[in-house]
């Protein structure tokens, strides 16, 4: 049988934001740029820019209006932001945003751990910072963590996931980010996940959010890609992590996604050398080889 997949993949790179904002050093802000900037150049046009979320709990994320003051914005290229309430919808604006994104759980405990709230409140807190964005003509962009599984719950119920990916729809958010935080996912639990949101949210307002904690994250990906998502979250040189799920590691590595796909034939925009390159200097900066086996391989070949 012959399943049809999608001729082209827009990538989303979490890595300036979600696979730095768990490292226990202060990153530089002229590396972040510099991250950033080399992103863009290898191709990608989707880079999380930060997040505006209180410094007591991220300091990591707390340059992010500066970030965001000096960045060279490239004709074409979104650089969307967390904004987790009013407060940093204000902070967004004043920094001249054009994409926010809000951040819900699948998981009642894990919601509560990770910002304090139930999963109802936090949809309440939510909805007035999309109606804002949308009336100020920004993009919002909905994220639902723990979709495979919570480190305080164990399984998550597919229904549960798609009541606050449906919820985040009907908010007004664009697009819906489903994250297996955890990278506790299989690829048939990914399928099923994902065809049971696919019932209450459209395919193509669907994106993967996938970590690879147990090497499952590619597998999973090509398993949604057969049901016609099209969009991927991934972070260069496999930054990231969850400081909320014990053991949990970083996400899907973008140099493995853009490899998988260019040997699947899918376009992706990405010139795959470039972001080896740009994986390189944040893992030099950082002081760790990247997590990419791709990037291992690339940096091998250049040295």
């Amino acid at each position: 049988m012959t399943i049809a997949l999608p001729s082209q993949i827009r990538i989303v790179e979490v890595g300036p934001r979600d696979g730095l904002q768990n490292e226990a050093g202060v990153v530089a802000l002229d590396t972040k740029l510099a991250l950033i900037e080399a992103l863009v150049e290898a191709g990608l046009r989707s880079v999380e820019a930060g997040s505006f979320v209180s410094p007591k709990w991220v300091p990591q994320m707390a340059d992010t209006a500066a970030v965001l003051a000096r960045l060279r914005r490239a004709p074409g290229v979104s650089y969307p932001v967390l904004v987790p309430n009013m407060q940093g919808f204000e902070a967004a604006c004043a920094a001249q945003v054009e994409e926010i994104a809000v951040f819900g759980a699948a998981s009642e405990s894990f919601s509560r751990r990770n910002i304090n709230c139930s999963i109802a409140e936090s949809l309440e807190r939510f909805r007035p910072v999309a109606a804002a964005a949308i009336a100020r003509g920004m993009r919002v962009r909905g994220y639902v963590s723990c979709v495979l599984g919570c480190p305080y719950e164990g399984r998550v119920e597919p229904a549960a996931v798609a009541a606050v990916a449906d919820a985040l729809h009907e908010m007004g958010c664009y697009e819906i980010s489903l994250g297996d935080t955890i990278g506790i996912g299989t690829p048939r639990q990914a399928q099923a996940m994902l065809a049971t949101v696919a019932e209450r949210v459209p395919i193509e307002r669907l994106a993967l959010h996938f970590h690879d904690t147990y090497g499952q994250a590619l597998a999973n990906i090509l398993a949604c890609l057969e049901l016609g998502v099209a969009v991927i979250d991934s972070a260069v040189a496999g930054l990231g992590g969850c400081p909320y799920a014990k053991g949990a590691t970083g996400n899907v590595a973008t140099e493995d996604v853009v490899y998988m796909l260019n040997g699947m034939g899918i376009e992706t925009g990405v010139d795959l050398a470039r972001l080896a390159t740009a994986g390189r200097m944040i893992s030099a900066a950082l002081g760790r080889p990247p997590v990419s086996k791709v990037a291992q391989v690339l940096a091998r070949q250049v040295a």
